[in-house]
């Protein structure tokens, strides 16, 4: 049994992880191209938000590090279409179609990226639909696009305090080692892995979440991070509530990327509602947090309440909270 970790030492540990603190560089970023919360497209939500005359397109790019690429190419090339699909559903949408862009010395090392890629799309029915490709580079680089449609959109800047924070997350999986990606989609039968896009569009076309994010890179604490600044709110997470798979030391739970998990905001009277809609899939679901005033994420156990991140001293992606064109 590995030795209990006292919370504020966990809390130090997670807010010095490369995973938290890589999106850090989104700032950076943001900074050079003079984008903020309302430049077209809304920065700082998971997808770009794009008005159409029936609902809203919406566009994501997500890009991965090369060496989980070269450690793991044939898993790289399947989560090119599933984080970026998770972009997508996370703002309640419908993925359409996804492209792509690979560099590798020669087509024999491109190939179990590509290989991942289509094994994915057929899976999940979101075809790849062109792209680039450069086979004459140093190393194994991926760049993967996706488009969606949206009838309602669950954004990251809607969040209000009052409310409950979500976590919806499949843990009917395992980790795909040595990096903390919470892999639930391999062992899910194609037929599951379609029949779940369509829980999110479900929710936000029901009206029932205010507000979300999936859970990517910096895991359940960087996603709330990221949620809290984009809404201007505090978020309290009781850690005993979240969903999490047995045997798991928490702090790496805390970090994961799963396959197939979400952060949701909502009114305590509708919270039922958006766990039941993933519990009919298997998916675990619960009331972990609330939302609050203020500018810190919150982590709570029985030990007590330790401040996570307060992005009004340390801004996180330092985009300006705003009330959101398409709420």
């Amino acid at each position: 049994m590995k030795p209990h970790i006292p919370l504020r030492q966990m809390v130090r540990d997670l807010r010095d992880h490369p995973s938290v603190r890589g999106k850090l560089d989104i700032a950076q970023s943001i900074g050079t191209l003079g984008l903020t919360a309302n430049s077209t497209g809304q920065p700082g939500d998971d997808c770009a938000v794009l008005p159409t005359k029936d609902g809203y397109d919406l566009f994501a790019c997500e890009g991965f590090i090369n060496a989980f690429v070269e450690a793991d190419p044939w898993f790289a090339g399947w989560c090119g279409v599933m984080v970026n699909i998770s972009d997508i559903l996370s703002m309640g949408g419908r993925p359409r179609c996804v492209t792509n862009a690979i560099w590798a010395p020669n087509a024999e090392q491109a190939q179990p990226v590509l290989a991942g890629m289509k094994a994915a799309a057929q899976a999940y029915g979101v075809p790849i639909v062109g792209g680039h490709t450069n086979l004459r580079t140093e190393a194994l680089q991926l760049s993967v696009s996706i488009l969606g449609h949206a009838r309602a959109v669950i954004s990251s800047f809607t969040a209000r305090p009052g409310e409950v924070l979500i976590a919806a997350v499949d843990l009917r999986g395992s980790y795909r080692e040595p990096f903390d990606n919470w892999n639930a989609a391999l062992t899910t039968p194609p037929t599951a892995l379609r029949a779940a896009l369509s829980i999110l569009p479900e929710i936000a076309e029901a009206g029932l979440a205010t507000g979300g994010k999936d859970i990517s890179q910096g895991g359940i604490v960087g996603t709330a991070l990221m949620l809290a600044e984009a809404s201007g709110v505090g978020i309290d997470i009781q850690l005993e509530a979240l969903p999490r798979p047995e045997g798991v030391e928490l702090g790496r739970w805390l970090r994961s990327f799963p396959s197939f998990g979400f952060l949701l905001t909502a009114a305590a009277k509708d919270a039922d509602a958006i766990c039941d809609a993933f519990h009919c899939h298997g998916v675990s679901a619960s009331i972990c947090g609330d939302v609050t005033d203020g500018s810190a994420v919150h982590l709570t156990s029985r030990e007590g309440s330790t401040p996570f991140w307060d992005y009004a001293r340390t801004p996180y992606l330092n985009l300006s909270p705003q009330e959101a064109r398409h709420a």
